[in-house]
């Protein structure tokens, strides 16, 4: 299956486009999987890391209260830490603790995979761009292009860690399990 929609998103001629067309129809099944290791065990052998982005910002828009319309970015990342709360409302009973977790779980995979679209370069970096494109672009060593809202700072990325630590510490109390400040300090 996951071969099958890695190919799905490539044969089109703008794989972007075709990544959301796929992720809007996953997304509601997902929606219903139980069993966070069966979520995780999905998102976790995505092939295509393009539709594993595109999956991870809808479950995330998803689980915004106010959702944002800028487009996928470093920026937008920091915004779903800031805006995001537990992802999915049909998870098998869990400590809330144990969903917060998860929350950061996906979002660190929601980072990496956007830096493997975006910032891997040479091999990767194109993957918004026709297979047909993209070996010309590498032969160029054309640098992929960011989005305005990648230029974030470290004092962007101190501050929106700093909120999203108060926010859980008036849900959680202190201390953290060990597991979350693992996850917050991998994401920093």
């Amino acid at each position: 299956l996951q071969r099958m929609l890695s190919f799905a998103v490539e044969v089109d001629r703008s794989p972007n486009c075709s990544s959301c067309k796929i992720a809007d129809v996953i997304f509601p099944f997902i929606l219903n999987i139980p069993v966070r290791s069966q979520r995780e065990a999905f998102l976790n052998t995505m092939d295509s890391q393009l539709l594993r982005c595109k999956v991870l910002e809808l479950m995330f828009q998803h689980s915004c209260e106010v959702p944002t319309n800028m487009p996928l970015s470093l920026a937008k990342i920091l915004y779903f830490l800031s805006h995001s709360s537990v992802l999915l409302q049909y998870q098998e009973e869990a400590a809330t603790w144990e969903r917060w977790d998860e929350m950061l779980q996906y979002l660190s995979l929601l980072l990496l995979s956007y830096q493997n679209v975006v910032l891997a370069f040479p091999l990767l970096g194109h993957l918004r761009s026709a297979l047909s494109e993209r070996m010309d672009l590498i032969i160029k060593k054309a640098k992929p292009k960011l989005q305005d809202d990648d230029d974030i700072t470290q004092l962007d990325i101190h501050l929106n860690i700093e909120d999203f630590l108060s926010r859980l510490q008036q849900v959680l109390g202190e201390p953290f399990p060990l597991q979350i400040e693992e996850k917050v300090c991998t994401l920093r």
